[in-house]
């Protein structure tokens, strides 16, 4: 009796493993077509899974999806796993997936999601695990459509006020794991999902601990109270030590984001390319990612996501030549009896952007130009600087998704458009051309051209200076087994995670 109550104890001691982590804000509403916020996004992504997904290189897969295929250039045709179960026991059949559009769709619900589906006409089943996806046109972002999580058909159909729905904070979903326990500023819990259909995670539960404070949540990091956590470039430089290597890995990789410095190409001074090369050859990208981020980050080549279909190997980093840069501005009219004055706005509330600004400052004095800097806080920033654009240059920086939609971004019809993100009003009609064939393009390879002769072309241009990609930095538990680096991060394999005690 002994004998089985001990090996007993060590079973329960392997496989009841609790995984710590923290969040840091509030949870929203966790209905994933709900969850705007990057906390609430995060926990629902526990919860819910889609049609289709990102693996570890970023190509899209099926997921609850069992395989897919196109009939023709407008229609999507997506054959569902029939082994897939909400955690209530009802089996997710196409009818979810067909209701998941609904309720996008529907006008009750408000969500910035449905523009997602802009370009469906008609979501259809056919049968209990097949759907048929009409679009209104050929459509590059066809597949991206269904990265969207599903939502249960038989829980949410006869909501009559989905925005309000006890559901929207206790959710049901067909994810690795289901929500135990939610209270806004405490713990969040999470179990293991049994009946999950790739099989259950090694790792049983999940508990994230609620702390606002960052210098708390790295000082619970370093005791060993959290599995998993993000660090800073100066905390991994000067805070750490070989007690904290001891007991954690560094996964280090690109970021997905970038800073840039760019120009309002209405302003008669940057219409000249002459002027906006010569800028970027005055600055040195290398010195910005030494003094701001210890080395651990790397230098921007251009607006895409490295490793993505769309970005181009082809574009080098480009490094500092400051007497070609001085050559450039006297060829445009620039010199010591009149030097080329600009001012750099951005946003206060950011540290590092406000000391890259410094830099810049200075790089840009030693090539004769002289920079000044306005900031302020954000959404001053926006109201006042950004959307009325009422700047010469900005120093600011975008997320770079694994699959890009230029259109908002690079072509010439966003630059009127109020509160659009072409506030630079760059135009190049070949870029346009570009972005209007990949919108209609459901050829991967094809799409791939398009994109990556997008990129060259906008890095010749100039309208913004890339400047760098901060890296990714993650402190992950020795006890934690089976971390595999990804360009989509490192929790994609989390159900093979294993913890040892």
């Amino acid at each position: 009796m002994k004998k089985t109550m001990f090996f007993l104890l060590i079973s329960c001691s392997l496989f009841a493993s609790t995984l710590y982590m923290s969040y840091s804000s509030n949870v929203g509403r966790l209905n994933p077509l709900l969850a705007t916020d990057t906390t609430s996004s995060e926990i629902s992504g526990w919860i819910f899974d889609s049609l289709l997904k990102y693996d570890k290189n970023g190509q899209i897969v099926p997921q609850i999806a069992k395989s897919y295929r196109f009939l023709d250039g407008v229609t999507l045709e997506v054959t569902l796993r029939d082994d897939v179960h909400w955690t209530d026991g009802v089996k997710l059949t196409a009818k979810d997936a067909v209701f998941t559009y609904e309720f996008a769709k529907n006008p009750k619900v408000f969500t910035p999601y449905v523009e997602n589906f802009r370009k469906v006409e008609s979501v259809k089943a056919k049968g209990d695990y097949t759907v048929v996806v009409k679009y209104k046109e050929p459509y590059f972002k066809a597949l991206e459509t269904w990265l969207m999580p599903l939502i249960p058909q038989h829980i949410l159909g006869n909501e009559k006020e989905p925005m309000t729905s006890k559901f929207n904070f206790a959710p049901l979903g067909s994810g690795s794991y289901e929500l135990k326990k939610l209270e806004q500023g405490s713990d969040i819990e999470f179990a293991a999902n049994k009946r999950y259909f790739d099989g259950e995670p090694k790792i049983s539960n999940i508990k994230y601990k609620f702390l606002p404070d960052s210098s708390s949540s790295f000082l619970m990091l370093k005791t060993g109270a959290l599995d998993v956590g993000s660090l800073t470039p100066m905390q991994l430089k000067l805070q750490t030590d070989k007690a904290f290597f001891s007991k954690f890995q560094i996964v280090e990789s690109p970021g997905n984001n970038y800073t840039y410095l760019g120009f309002n190409l209405k302003r008669e001074k940057f219409k000249d390319p002459k002027v906006r090369l010569a800028i970027s050859k005055a600055i040195d990208r290398q010195e910005l990612i030494d003094l701001l981020f210890f080395g651990h980050a790397t230098i921007a080549t251009g607006p895409f996501l490295k490793g993505s279909y769309a970005f181009n190997p082809s574009v080098k980093a480009p490094k500092r030549e400051l007497a070609e840069a001085k050559r450039l501005l006297a060829e445009a009219g620039y010199g010591a009896k009149n030097p080329l004055v600009f001012e750099i706005s951005t946003n206060s509330n950011n540290q590092i952007r406000m000391l890259a600004a410094e830099v810049i400052q200075k790089q840009l004095k030693e090539a004769g130009i002289i920079v000044k800097i306005r900031a302020m806080e954000w959404q001053a920033f926006l109201n006042t600087v950004v959307d009325p654009r009422n700047f010469e240059t900005v120093l600011m920086g975008w997320s770079m998704p694994l699959s890009p939609d230029a259109y908002s971004i690079w072509h010439s019809a966003q630059i009127e458009k109020k509160a659009g993100f072409n506030f630079v009003s760059y135009k190049n009609a070949r870029v346009d051309e570009l972005i209007e064939k990949a919108e209609k393009s459901v050829d991967r390879k094809a799409l791939a051209a398009y994109y990556q002769e997008i990129y060259k072309l906008i890095t010749e241009d100039n309208p913004y200076i890339f400047l760098y990609t901060p890296n990714s930095i993650t402190a992950v538990s020795k006890k934690i087994k089976n971390i595999e680096p990804s360009i989509i991060g490192i929790m994609h394999n989390q159900i093979k995670w294993e913890k040892m005690e």
